[in-house]
């Protein structure tokens, strides 16, 4: 703002001057003004050669003279002085509504600026943009405080290299003294914090403004000078209305941080649950019902597909369990199953049941999954036979049947209780069929329907044990052994027989006993660990003795399930 002169005061009020003519013409007085500077600006320069003169003062400097003829002109200065008293209150009030307008028009700007962070890192650089851009300073720092942890950062620093923000970190108990004390205040005695090099040598005032959320200290502006009296009381003001919104955005960003981790901790635990789940409710099921999480899965949700079913059991363990404590019975289930579980899902499969020492599986795609499943599995057996043998333990056999056929996967229960059900009455069939491997002493027995669905029987080693009656059904089921799961040796031997056992067992099926009788002596003499054909040798014999059984149609009726 332009400094107040009496040209200007006259310049503004030409009513005065008329009125100063209507004066000196009335009293007969001759004056005249002059400025600081001596040069006249109202009346004559004879006036000024008259001894009365009177000085006008206006903040402590001189800002006119008045010269006249008469003391009355006491009268003139009177009404000057009144006149610049005004003019001087009309300044002081423009520049104080100026400063307003000014202060509005930073707090605008910082408000719309911070309207634009959401990260605590983004709204201490805006927030000590403005304080240093506002507040005359030679440098400035953001600390902010995490309570839990008590300990400091400083997220923003700016200006001169007057401020160490590494010792600021570490200088928590120094720091709550003043900065996080909760107070704003202007600060020249800072020996301590030159001392400790918290500061340059050369920093001889301080003007800080504390950060506060609802119920706790959030940090601190903290602004230095090279000069010792740089700020001012306006400067504190200043910064702390900043401080304000500052501390207002940055609980806003606290609040959304927390509310993010909340969220993302509980997108993880619903991961983790989810994970959790998948190894309870298999992620294929959930699949086969169109659905991409349990979560989404409703009571009566079905789907009807054509899968092929296996079922895998440890022959005896009732007898092996016997032998062993109830937590080496579950140790031994569990070493079992964990052989077993991995070669399933290697080949497209999912476990839909672990019954204690069986598995049932379900293979959705194709057939040849389930019975390259079976070989491998048969494999992974052997293998674990060998490591119990050589620590001193009984080796297993176990049986694997499957079967091929319609499906209903669905979420069964009530609201309460929810279950993965499958119904199917190839889930008997199938568990039927394994219960054939003891029967036939086979360790892998499929049924004709997933024999035909294989794309390449060629690959594989069959031999057709004929037709079954198994218990509780009506229809005749045909199975078939698969030999590819075998030792090497021993599977090799009943390849080059295979001929003459599929011989043997059509004149079995067809009653002609005593002429598969011989056949079947000749193929127990060339492979004596044969228990299959054994079964069917011992069955010839006796029907070649006694007769078959009455309307005996070829096929094995199964008595127990």
């Amino acid at each position: 703002m332009a400094k107040l002169t009496i040209k200007a005061l006259f310049g503004r009020n030409d009513p005065f001057r008329t009125w100063l003519d209507d004066w000196c013409a009335q009293n007969q007085v001759s004056l005249s003004i002059a400025d600081a500077s001596n040069t006249i600006v109202y009346g004559s320069h004879e006036a000024r050669k008259l001894n009365y003169s009177l000085p006008i003062n206006f903040e402590e400097a001189l800002l006119a003279t008045v010269s006249g003829t008469s003391d009355l002109i006491d009268q003139v200065v009177g009404v000057i002085r009144m006149l610049i008293a005004k003019e001087g209150e009309k300044r002081k009030l423009g520049a104080e509504v100026l400063h307003l307008y000014q202060e509005l028009n930073i707090i605008y700007s910082f408000a719309e600026n911070l309207g634009e962070a959401i990260s605590l890192d983004a709204i201490a650089a805006i927030t000590l943009n403005h304080s240093t851009n506002s507040i005359p300073a030679n440098a400035g720092a953001i600390v902010l405080l995490d309570e839990y942890q008590r300990a400091l950062t400083v997220p923003a620093i700016s200006g001169e290299k007057l401020i160490d923000s590494d010792l600021l970190e570490n200088n928590f108990s120094l720091l709550l003294r003043f900065g996080l004390n909760g107070q704003s205040a202007i600060i020249t005695d800072i020996a301590e914090l030159r001392g400790r090099g918290l500061v340059a040598e050369n920093v001889s005032s301080i003007i800080y403004a504390t950060l506060k959320g609802k119920d706790r200290i959030l940090g601190a502006i903290i602004l230095v000078g090279t000069q010792a009296e740089q700020f001012t009381a306006a400067h504190l003001k200043l910064l702390v209305t900043l401080a304000l919104q500052s501390s207002s955005a940055m609980e806003s960003a606290l609040l959304f941080e927390k509310n993010i981790r909340e969220i993302k901790m509980r997108e993880e635990a619903m991961l983790r649950i989810n994970e959790v789940i998948k190894k309870f409710v298999p992620n294929e099921f959930i699949s086969s019902l169109g659905k991409e999480n349990i979560t989404d899965v409703r009571l009566g949700d079905q789907v009807e597909k054509i899968v092929t079913v296996l079922f895998t059991d440890i022959r005896d363990f009732t007898t092996l369990s016997e032998q062993m404590s109830p937590e080496e019975n579950f140790r031994f289930v569990s070493s079992f199953n964990e052989v077993l579980g991995p070669i399933i899902r290697s080949h497209r499969g999912f476990i839909n049941q672990y019954l204690g020492d069986s598995i049932m599986a379900i293979f959705p795609i194709q057939p040849e999954d389930a019975l390259l499943a079976a070989v491998e599995m048969q494999r992974a057996v052997r293998k674990l036979n060998h490591e119990r043998t050589q620590r001193g333990e009984l080796p297993i056999q176990a049986g694997i049947g499957m079967h091929t056929g319609s499906l209903i996967m669905g979420i069964t229960g009530d609201e309460h209780r929810l279950d993965a059900a499958t119904i199917s009455d190839t889930v008997n069939t199938a568990a039927r069929i394994e219960s054939l491997t003891k029967y036939y002493k086979s360790p892998l027995i499929l049924s004709e329907e997933t024999f035909k669905r294989i794309p390449d029987p060629s690959k594989f080693a069959f031999r057709r044990l004929g037709k079954v009656l198994l218990k509780g059904k009506n229809n005749l089921l045909s199975v078939v052994e698969c030999m590819n799961g075998m030792e090497e040796d021993i599977a090799a031997i009943r390849k080059k027989t295979m001929s003459d056992f599929d011989i043997a067992m059509e004149l079995y099926q067809l009653g002609q006993f005593e002429l598969a009788v011989p056949l079947f002596s000749k193929l127990i003499a060339s492979d004596e660990e044969d228990h299959t054909v054994r079964v069917f040798f011992e069955k010839a014999k006796k029907y070649l003795q006694e007769g078959p059984p009455k309307n005996w149609n070829g096929a094995e009726e199964m008595l127990y399930k």
